[in-house]
């Protein structure tokens, strides 16, 4: 079952969409299946890995409106038969308006992906540089967010917003989910306030940050109008590098998450058909490398058994990857 990374900032401008195609790319070639979700209405991920809209049918917006479903949406690409995108267009900017005064507009994203996370080891997706209902829905589907970040002092101000926001998702709407780091991108180590505020992300906001950092580079600039991924223009550089060690972290920790768990350790549970997670459970039993589930507020056992990826251990016991 895939794990879902929403990669967000509210500030524009600091490599969200190049971290996720980068991410996607190298997380490939660590032999996982990766769908990329394109949830920015500036549809600058479906731009970057070489779509134009006359390439595809349907969008992120006719998926979110329920008119298809997101399964249909996907496309494949044609560098790496373990990728695919679900693209966006402008459209997108409406979804907002329309999600609004429904009942439940935080759970949009969260039911239109979970028929698709057991096609998918990792779902990445690129969130709006927002904190409005977009942000919101992919933190609510999320797993787990990522927060990519200038070594600048007005990026750095923008991510306790985001984790004031985070901590509201997590008490309303997705108590499972988990800020698994920070990771600073555009870096260069020539400059003293790039080094400064590198230093000071690392104690300020209490959460890890990834290492190593990304440099700043010309060849992502070069790389997004050939449509190529900055790991296939330039595999050689040192931003690349950084990012195919930052997906090895990824990788590591979520097969670190799968860990064993013995009979009554607290855990939470995925909704088999919504993909939310539902706090209020312990182990009864466990069976082989599968779980039976109690639910304790009447101690009644959930029927079938759980595999690991549809359970996780209750947040304050959780590690973080870095």
């Amino acid at each position: 079952m895939a794990r879902l990374v929403a990669v967000a900032n509210q500030k524009g401008g600091v490599a969200k969409t190049t971290t996720v195609h980068a991410l996607a790319y190298a997380l490939a070639g660590l032999g996982r299946r990766v769908l990329m979700v394109d949830f920015d209405p500036q549809a600058d991920l479906t731009f970057c890995t070489g779509l134009d809209r006359a390439s595809f049918k349907s969008s992120m917006y006719e998926v979110l409106r329920g008119d298809v479903r997101a399964t249909d949406a996907c496309v494949p690409l044609s560098c790496s038969d373990r990728l695919d995108v679900l693209p966006a267009t402008f459209d997108l900017f409406v979804a907002e308006v329309d999600l609004a005064p429904q009942i439940g507009r935080e759970y949009a994203l969260a039911r239109a992906l979970a028929p698709l996370r057991d096609s998918y080891d990792f779902v990445l997706i690129d969130c709006p540089p927002s904190l409005g209902l977009l942000t919101v829905n992919a933190l609510t589907a999320a797993d787990d967010v990522v927060i990519p970040t200038q070594c600048e002092t007005l990026s750095d101000r923008g991510i306790s917003q985001l984790l004031e926001l985070v901590g509201d998702v997590h008490m309303f709407t997705n108590p499972a989910l988990q800020v698994r780091g920070i990771i600073a991108t555009m870096f260069d180590h020539h400059t003293t306030h790039n080094r400064s505020v590198l230093a000071e992300l690392r104690n300020r906001h209490g959460i890890p940050v990834f290492e190593p950092p990304v440099r700043r580079t010309i060849r992502f600039a070069e790389a997004t109008p050939t449509g190529m991924c900055l790991l296939e223009y330039a595999p050689g550089s040192a931003a690349s590098e950084s990012y195919r060690r930052l997906a090895e972290t990824i990788d590591a920790g979520v097969a670190a998450d799968s860990r064993f768990l013995s009979p009554g350790s607290p855990v939470l549970v995925r909704d088999r058909f919504q993909g939310r997670w539902t706090d209020g459970f312990d182990i009864a039993e466990v069976r082989g490398s599968e779980y039976v589930v109690r639910r304790l507020s009447d101690d009644s056992i959930l029927p079938g058994r759980f595999k690991p990826e549809e359970i996780r251990q209750g947040v304050r016991a959780v590690s973080n990857w870095a």
